[in-house]
């Protein structure tokens, strides 16, 4: 194999989620009626917003060779939290500040706090003790939802402030800003791991922790930032969550993991870690949400949808034997 075919096979590899995107789009443009159209794209950037912020957080620790299961329960928690402090209705107490837009920071600074607190706790566990993140972080996922159900009482919050609700209302260039919000943290996140020592060295954890750690480099403490990282993102996410639907319910954002776990693994992060980026996540992200509006389109019941997913989360696992076993033949 010469070195160019080679190089264009490295990129397609690289890109493969983007190639898909594309197909996909294709696909359902030409199967759908209006599906081209500025609208559909609008709702599909929308629809993937908080998908997208998990996304990037659960992806920060699957690159490292670790896993968090927690994130779907941390979202959960921060929504419930947020609805219960600054909601008017149901179980909410409606705090008021003056002036009103410090809610918003506020706020966001309540649900990224639950949210690093608990990645601090996974991440000390898995570090300290040595213990499965797989483990620890499922353990997570069940008793914070459990939080969940407890403080609210299988009651929701309703009305949440009007300062918090209008990010998801207000538009700018035709999208929400919480949207934007999505694609700030992709930019942003996207740049630390391409550019930073600290997004290069999560990534080298991933690909040999033993002879990171022989380099020199702190790799019990960058793992554990990267939970708490993982967390406070987690917690981002579900402050989105409330201001989309304007509170929280006990059951906020069920199901929201495996959609994350299959655009993490679709977007190219292998599950050995070491490998992938988060722009392609972030392709990952728009491919599951443009699904779903087709499916949406096409009238299809919710247990399609169930179906689809599944297999969508089974093709991403596939995807990555294939892509490590192309890998090592070209190596």
């Amino acid at each position: 194999m010469t070195s160019q075919t080679r190089k264009i096979l490295e990129f397609v590899l690289d890109n493969l989620v983007w190639f898909m995107l594309a197909f996909v789009l294709a696909v359902f443009s030409a199967l759908i009626p209006n599906y081209f159209q500025t609208g559909i794209f609008t709702n599909i950037i929308e629809a993937s917003s908080v998908l997208g912020v998990m996304s990037i957080g659960l992806a920060l620790v699957i690159i490292t060779g670790h896993m968090d299961l927690s994130v779907e329960s941390v979202a959960a928690l921060s929504a419930m939290a947020v609805g219960i402090l600054f909601c008017s209705a149901g179980i909410g107490i409606g705090i008021k500040l003056s002036p009103e837009w410090l809610m918003v920071p506020v706020s966001l600074l309540v649900a990224c706090a639950i949210g690093a607190l608990i990645g601090f706790f996974n991440g000390f566990l898995v570090v300290k003790l040595k213990m499965s993140a797989f483990i620890i972080t499922l353990a997570s996922f069940i008793w914070v939802r459990g939080i969940v159900l407890a403080i609210s009482g299988g009651r929701s919050a309703q009305d949440l402030a009007p300062a918090i609700r209008w990010f998801a209302i207000e538009r700018l260039l035709g999208i929400p800003l919480s949207a934007w919000i999505a694609i700030a943290c992709f930019l942003l996140f996207s740049v630390m791991m391409a550019k930073t020592p600290f997004g290069r060295h999560l990534v080298m954890i991933g690909g040999n922790e033993t002879a990171t750690f022989r380099a020199g480099i702190p790799v019990n403490r960058n793992l554990i930032l990267a939970f708490v990282m993982a967390g406070a993102i987690a917690g981002l996410a579900g402050w989105l969550l409330a201001i989309r639907t304007s509170g929280a319910t006990a059951n906020l954002g069920v199901g929201l993991l495996f959609n994350a776990f299959a655009a993490v693994v679709i977007g190219g992060i292998s599950l050995k870690g070491g490998v992938g980026g988060l722009p392609g996540v972030y392709a990952g992200v728009l491919l599951l949400s443009s699904i779903n509006t087709a499916i949406n389109l096409m009238g299809l019941p919710a247990n399609y949808t169930q179906v689809i997913h599944g297999l969508l989360v089974l093709a991403a696992v596939l995807l990555d034997m294939f892509k490590q076993r192309l890998r090592a033949r070209l190596a």
